[in-house]
């Protein structure tokens, strides 16, 4: 079992990330389109309600099928030295992919960031003033942004 790059079923694009989860089933991140899926989640067959609990609204609102009855959802990248890049807005008509750089904890601010069940401390937190908005067919940039390809 190997990893490829292949078409994307949701958008045509030549980045879509396939992982191979068994001999028969693969996950689906599309660095093209910014939305992430596998063989297991197809409609009719996976629950979806259960599933979408801890979802955003705009998550649930942006979900798509492809021909093969899959669902699509967008992807939330978090490097927790890096940044995050999520989707942004109020409807699936008006939204962004945004990225927010992360930034070092101080030792001031050490004792804010522990890590819950542990004595450790979160070295980064995210940096609020340096988030950046990109159009919605822009995912690849939003990743550069935050240094996701160093």
């Amino acid at each position: 079992m190997k990893d490829k790059l292949s078409i994307c079923p949701r958008c045509g694009s030549d980045a879509c990330y396939v992982t191979p989860l068994n001999e028969v089933k693969n996950n689906y991140f599309c660095f093209g389109c910014g939305f992430q899926t596998n063989d297991l989640m197809k409609e009719g067959e996976f629950d979806f309600d259960t599933y979408e609990e801890a979802l955003p609204e705009l998550y649930k609102d942006l979900k798509s099928i492809d021909a093969e009855k899959r669902v699509w959802y967008p992807i939330t990248i978090n490097i927790q030295d890096k940044g995050t890049v999520f989707a942004n807005g109020k409807t699936k008509d008006n939204w962004t992919w945004a990225g927010v750089k992360a930034i070092e904890v101080n030792a001031e601010e050490k004792g804010k960031f522990k890590i819950p069940g542990t004595e450790d401390h979160y070295t980064h937190k995210t940096d609020i003033k340096s988030l950046k908005n990109y159009s919605q067919d822009d995912f690849i940039e939003a990743l550069d942004y935050i240094g996701f390809y160093n």
